[in-house]
């Protein structure tokens, strides 16, 4: 393997032609080309990325509308001690082979998965190989990388009653820096409001994970057996947001259920205060938004706090990127799982009351 430096790659200047803008995505979506590494069937709320309707079937059209055609390799650590160079033998820079950036510091048993090995792990996982991708891309400057497809059957949330539908994907998503393992999850996605409703339910396995390592690609039936396709988690997330539905909520309630997620201190500070007033604020308005569509329930109540999530909680993107690409990444990675999470078991313990 070619010896790098890793200082000059981790810090290496960007090309001169490059504006302000092309740097914003660099610690969100990866702008590394010049543009958002993403494609999708379907414009997303932040206006970003490829946008092809219907999809494609063509892996090859995917890797390169989603900026992701790019392999990662391996290559030793230098660094320099008493004026000599020295090589770490435990250690591996890795590396995209279209730009030289370096991704990340890896050990010694690291094997990259590449890009296109998730579409073909995919494929693999549900038999299907003319499969119509719905998502690809990268974000951190391609150490993440991830991709979604659309599994044939649609969930129906109480069919006798508000008959919701909500979209079921697959998506995969791995990692180039050694800072997670490559994961398999099921994500529920509600396209009347672009929600992503991933969270645990009831016990069903709704992610799986494999270290990086010469064999990890190759356990698709492990894989399969964990995920059951899905089929155990999306019938079990149907069943608990039917009951949801079927579960009146008084305000008070809500305001509970936001108290249980966003506690608050004993003597908050002005500026807590006010804040922790803005969000409530804004979490009724969302939650009387859905009881006009769908009822005073506590399912109106989830789509409200994940909506929030969603789109208005505020945050600090920082200065390498806009508030819409730093929205679209925490979608994207999951970062508001658990406390989706945490307001899905909290709305359940309101069915047996």
């Amino acid at each position: 393997m070619t010896v790098i430096d890793v200082n000059q790659q981790m810090f290496k200047s960007r090309r001169a032609n490059w504006d302000r803008m092309e740097y914003q995505g660099r610690d969100g979506l990866d702008t590394t080309l010049g543009m958002a590494a993403l494609y999708t069937t379907t414009p997303a709320w932040h206006g970003l990325g490829n946008v092809i309707p219907g999809g494609t079937s063509d892996v090859q059209e995917v890797l390169t509308l989603g900026g992701i055609d790019f392999g990662v390799e391996l290559r030793a650590v230098r660094y320099g001690f008493a004026d000599e160079v020295r090589v770490m033998a435990d250690r591996h820079v890795t590396v995209r082979d279209d730009t030289g950036d370096a991704l990340g510091v890896v050990g010694s048993r690291y094997t990259p998965i590449q890009n296109r090995a998730a579409f073909e792990f995919l494929q693999n996982l549900v038999a299907d190989f003319g499969v119509i991708w719905e998502s690809a891309g990268a974000t951190r400057g391609g150490r993440n990388v991830f991709v979604s497809m659309r599994l044939p059957e649609t969930v129906t949330i109480d069919a006798d009653g508000i008959n919701d539908e909500i979209v079921p994907f697959i998506a995969a998503i791995n990692s180039h820096d050694g800072s997670s393992p490559f994961r398999v999850v099921a994500t529920p996605w509600r396209p009347v409001c672009r929600n992503t409703e991933r969270f645990a339910v009831n016990d069903a396995h709704s992610n799986w994970s494999v270290r990086h390592t010469a064999s990890s690609t190759d356990r698709i039936t492990e894989a399969r057996r964990t995920l059951g396709l899905s089929s155990r988690y999306f019938e079990a997330f149907a069943d608990e947001e039917t009951e949801l539905a079927r579960t009146e909520i008084s305000v008070a309630e809500f305001d509970k259920v936001i108290t249980d997620l966003w506690p608050v201190k004993e003597e908050p500070s002005k500026r807590s205060a006010t804040l922790t007033e803005q969000r409530t604020t804004a979490l009724r308005a969302l939650l009387d938004t859905e009881t006009g569509r769908v009822g005073r329930t506590a399912y109106a109540a989830e789509r409200a706090i994940t909506g929030y999530l969603d789109h208005v909680a505020p945050m600090r993107p920082g200065k390498t990127m806009t508030e819409e690409i730093a929205r679209a990444t925490r979608l994207v990675e999951g970062t508001d799982d658990d406390r989706k999470s945490t307001a899905h078991k909290r709305l359940m313990t309101l069915t047996n009351r």
